[in-house]
């Protein structure tokens, strides 16, 4: 196995799409030349040339359309946004044209697109530069959402989400693509969309996380089991649909639940969670369950109350504390 960034796994994940299949193409904004705002495309352009990898000028509704449109006449686009941010722009494409349009067409027309950018917040962009959508998309109903962790991840999900017949919500984090892991060499190494992966394994509590809290919830776990605590780190990795059968095995084992996320606290995909656990592992509960989100607030641009706003190892471990009765 080669260990790699999670910006290089991706990188390796569409220079193998694009080789496969001669219909996979990139476009997006500074996609090409530049190598991409976060250097996920870097060099693809210089060695497939304009046709495969596409610079589109600052009009994130417009390239979108041109990619739905693309995908609907039989091509595979991917669609990077320089920020989920951005993306608010281009959400009736997304919403009402990509979502929507196998259904509209009574089944004839497909729309294999994919959509992927980072998303979250990064290091001092401040309010409108720091949000999680996840749970935006995740409400309509045509769109799967992905959110890897892992670099392994990053590539596996990116490469079974191009060869998907469906629109893909695909969502970096801004902080993570310098993180280093593991990653199989095998060129047709896929993992599966709506999958969950138990990251650890423990009979404590569970602590379900995604993308930019699973590190955290991996240190808290160590942390904890310092103290005799047992922790168990689930991370769905797609959050629709949503492998709710993982997480509710996993609490029926611990029965505790920490759930921490990104994302603002209201009508959140942790809150989604919430509700299922409960309808479906009520009485395995020994403790209400316990979230641990951003705070209900605009991102401040200054560092330490950007720092505050934030989960924390620190805010999940008291969360694990409160569930144990510690």
């Amino acid at each position: 196995m080669a260990v790699l960034t999670i910006r290089d796994a991706l990188n390796q994940a569409l220079r193998e799409e694009i080789l496969r299949d001669e219909n996979v193409f990139i476009m997006g904004e500074e996609v090409a030349e530049y190598d991409g705002a976060y250097k996920v495309t870097r060099g693809l352009w210089k060695e497939f040339g304009d046709k495969r990898v596409v610079d589109a000028p600052i009009t994130e509704l417009g390239f979108a359309g041109l990619g739905v449109g693309a995908a609907m006449a039989g091509l595979r686009p991917v669609i990077e946004f320089m920020t989920w941010n951005f993306s608010v722009l281009a959400s009736d494409q997304i919403i009402n044209n990509a979502a929507k349009m196998l259904y509209m067409s009574g089944g004839q027309f497909n729309v294999p697109i994919v959509f992927r950018g980072p998303n979250g917040s990064a290091f001092q962009v401040s309010s409108q530069h720091s949000q999680s959508f996840e749970a935006f998309y995740a409400n309509f109903p045509g769109l799967i959402v992905v959110q890897p962790s892992t670099a392994a991840d990053a590539k596996g999900l990116l490469k079974s989400s191009i060869r998907d017949d469906n629109p893909i919500i695909f969502m970096e984090q801004e902080t993570m693509y310098g993180m280093k892991g593991e990653v199989p060499d095998d060129e047709d190494f896929l993992i599966p969309l709506g999958v969950a992966d138990v990251k650890r394994e423990g009979k404590d509590c569970t602590i379900v996380a995604r993308s930019f809290t699973v590190p955290q919830a991996l240190k808290a776990a160590e942390e904890l089991e310092k103290e005799g605590v047992s922790v168990e780190v689930v991370d769905p990795r797609t959050i629709k649909p949503l492998d709710i059968d993982t997480i509710v095995n996993s609490v029926k084992k611990t029965n505790r639940l920490v759930i921490a996320e990104e994302s603002h606290p209201f009508a959140s995909v942790g809150a989604e969670i919430s509700h299922q656990v409960m309808e479906r592992a009520f009485d395995y509960l020994d403790a209400p369950i316990k979230r641990v989100s951003c705070v209900d607030a605009p991102m401040p641009y200054a560092r330490k109350l950007e720092v505050l706003a934030l989960p924390s190892v620190e805010k999940i471990v008291k969360a694990v504390k409160e569930v144990c009765y510690l």
